[in-house]
C-alpha cells in the first residue's frame, strides 16, 4: 500500500479550488480541510492548519514561517496553485527542508493568448477608442485618427524567455514579424525553435517595437523597467507586462506614457493589486490595464489545480514533486 492511500490531512486555503483537484486528493486518501472565507482569512487558516500533513495554497497571501509554525512539525509538504511564488518565503522552506511545489508551465497558453491581446489592444488604441465613443468623439472625417502600431514587420522583444514567452513566440511565427529577440541571463538552447536571438538588456530596449515582460520577480528584476530603461526604448514602442507588477516602476511608466517616451502599455499586473480606482495609470488613454486575468480560463485553472494536487500526492508518497519550487 502506498503512503498516499493512508489517511492524511490537506488544508485547502480557498473554497473555490476546482472540484477535480479535490476529488483527486480524496480518491487518494486525503481528508480535505477547506477554508471557507473569500477572500481567504488568515485567521481562519491559522485556526485550521494545525496538524495537517499538507497545505494546498490557492491564493497570494504571504506563505511564511507563521503558517509553517502554526501547521506543526508533522507538515510534510506544501504546493501553491500558482506559477509565480514571490509571496513565498522560499529560504524558510529550504531551511526546514519542507517540499514546496507550484504550477508553472500549465499557465503558458492562457497567459500567451492574453499577452498577444494586450499587444494588439495597447498598440491599436482599444482603450482610447472606446473612451472616444463614450464621449461622443467618434471621428469619421480624419484619415490619421487613432493610428496605431502593427505586429507585422515589428521587432518583438521578450524580457524572460521561459514557457510563457516561448508560447507567445510560437504563436507569432505566422504573424510576419521582422525579428524576435530576448534577454535572459544566459542564452536558451532552444531559441532556434522560435527564430529568436539572445541580446543584451540595452539592445532589447533599443530594438523592440513590442516589449513583453514575462520573467519572475526577484531582487535582481525588481523595478528593472524604470525611467532609465524607458528612455532607451523607441517612442513608437508598446510595453506589455504579464509577469508581476513589481518589475516596473509605475511612476516612471506613467511619466514615459504621458511624455511620449513610449507609445503605449498593456498591463495584466500592477502594484498593488487590486490597483486603486484613483491610480493615475487608469486615467491614461494609452494604457490598457486588466485585473490580473492571465490564467482566468476554466481549462487552465483546472490544469493548475490538478498539478498542485499531484505535487502534494507525490510528496506524500515520498516521490519528487512534479514542479518543485526549489
Amino acid at each position: 500500500m502506498s503512503r498516499a492511500t493512508r489517511a492524511f490531512k490537506v488544508l485547502i486555503s480557498h473554497p473555490n479550488v476546482p472540484a477535480p483537484a479535490l476529488e483527486l486528493l480524496r480518491s487518494r486518501g486525503a481528508e480535505t480541510v477547506i477554508c471557507q472565507s473569500v477572500p481567504p482569512s488568515r485567521e481562519e487558516i491559522l485556526r485550521k492548519v494545525p496538524g495537517v500533513d499538507a497545505i494546498y495554497w490557492a491564493h497570494y497571501q504571504p506563505l511564511n514561517a507563521a503558517i509553517l509554525d502554526a501547521a506543526g512539525s508533522q507538515l510534510r509538504c506544501v504546493s501553491t496553485m500558482s506559477s509565480g511564488i514571490d509571496f513565498v518565503d522560499i529560504p524558510e522552506f529550504q531551511r526546514r527542508g519542507i517540499p514546496l511545489g507550484h504550477t508553472p508551465g500549465v499557465v503558458r497558453n492562457s497567459v500567451a493568448d492574453l499577452a498577444i491581446g494586450l499587444m494588439i489592444a495597447a498598440g491599436r488604441h482599444f482603450h482610447a477608442g472606446r473612451t472616444e465613443i463614450e464621449r461622443s468623439q467618434w471621428k469619421i472625417e480624419q484619415i490619421d485618427w487613432m493610428m496605431g502600431q502593427e505586429i507585422r514587420d515589428s521587432v518583438i522583444g521578450f524580457f524572460g524567455f521561459g514557457g510563457i514567452s516561448q508560447a507567445i513566440a510560437k504563436r507569432l511565427q505566422c504573424w510576419d514579424v521582422a525579428k524576435i529577440i530576448y534577454h535572459t541571463r544566459t542564452r536558451k538552447e532552444n531559441d532556434g525553435d522560435f527564430k529568436a536571438e539572445h541580446v543584451s538588456f540595452e539592445q532589447l530596449l533599443q530594438e523592440s517595437d513590442f516589449l513583453v515582460v514575462a520573467a519572475p520577480l526577484t531582487n535582481e528584476t525588481r523595478e528593472k523597467f524604470n525611467g532609465k530603461a524607458f528612455d532607451l526604448m523607441k517612442r513608437s514602442s508598446v510595453f506589455v507586462n504579464v509577469a508581476r507588477g513589481g518589475l516596473v516602476n509605475q511612476t516612471d511608466l506613467h511619466d514615459a506614457l504621458t511624455t511620449g517616451t513610449i507609445f503605449a502599455a498593456g498591463l495584466d499586473v500592477t502594484t498593488p493589486e487590486p490597483l486603486p480606482a484613483n491610480s493615475p495609470l487608469l486615467k491614461l488613454p494609452n494604457c490598457v490595464i486588466l485585473p490580473h486575468m492571465g490564467t482566468q480560463t476554466m481549462k487552465t485553472t483546472i490544469e493548475m489545480s490538478l498539478l498542485a494536487a499531484n505535487n502534494i500526492l507525490n510528496a506524500i508518497e515520498g516521490q519528487p514533486m512534479i514542479r518543485p519550487a526549489y
